[in-house]
């Protein structure tokens, strides 16, 4: 059974920031929420817990993870950044963008689109994943629990209630709780209203030509 961790919104208490990630370090998973959707998450740099993460969604090694920084400086070390991309990317960062970026060596093999080595990277308009972030020292995977949206899979979890199949994305917070707390580790509630909105998806690899996979929060502007 997941351990659930309170945090105050804008304010979020050390000590629980602390046991969090505590438990990230030794390779937890855990719901946690983002300005967009909440999402399932663990340290980047946990190879166990990535691994944990696909096998909870049902992932193949060759679907891409986004994850989440903590600012664009903090992108530049896990993609290559090009002068163009800096420029569109510092006006729409922190916020509910999710860039496809070519990747550096820092970002682990299991994270990857094996095939183009390109990853997905947002930086959160959100206190408590910003602090959990800064607190661990590593980027947070962050892959949509609604399992349709900013992992870019299509595959979807669904919960039967009085015998109808509902997707886990149109289940309310609590219900969303009580579905994932015995698949992941940790929940961690900040007391915020569940968002169903998800990420603006941009591709950014060619920087020439940037394109709008997916428009989902947030208006575009590329300079």
């Amino acid at each position: 059974m997941a351990t659930i961790h309170r945090l105050h919104p804008d304010n979020p208490q050390p000590r629980t920031i602390a046991q969090i990630v505590s438990a990230l370090r030794d390779g937890a998973i855990m719901l946690y929420p983002t300005d967009t959707v909440y999402a399932i998450g663990c340290d980047l740099m946990s190879k166990s817990a990535i691994e944990k993460v696909r096998k909870l969604k049902q992932m193949s090694n060759d679907k891409p993870l986004t994850f989440l920084c903590s600012s664009l400086s903090n992108i530049a070390e896990y993609a290559n950044v090009s002068n163009a991309n800096y420029r569109t990317m510092k006006s729409l960062v922190p916020g509910p963008f999710t860039f496809i970026l070519p990747a550096t060596k820092l970002v682990p093999k299991l994270v990857l689109n094996p095939k183009r080595k390109t990853t997905g990277i947002r930086v959160p308009d959100h206190g408590v994943s910003q602090t959990i972030i800064e607190a661990l020292g590593n980027p947070i995977i962050s892959t949509s629990a609604n399992l349709k949206e900013d992992d870019l899979d299509d595959e979807d979890f669904s919960h039967t209630k009085n015998g109808k199949q509902r997707n886990v994305c149109d289940l309310p917070k609590m219900e969303l709780f009580d579905y994932f707390s015995k698949l992941v580790d940790l929940i961690v509630d900040d007391g915020s209203v569940h968002s169903y909105e998800v990420s603006t998806i941009l591709d950014l690899t060619d920087d020439l030509n940037p394109q709008v996979l997916r428009q989902g929060l947030g208006e575009v502007r590329f300079l």
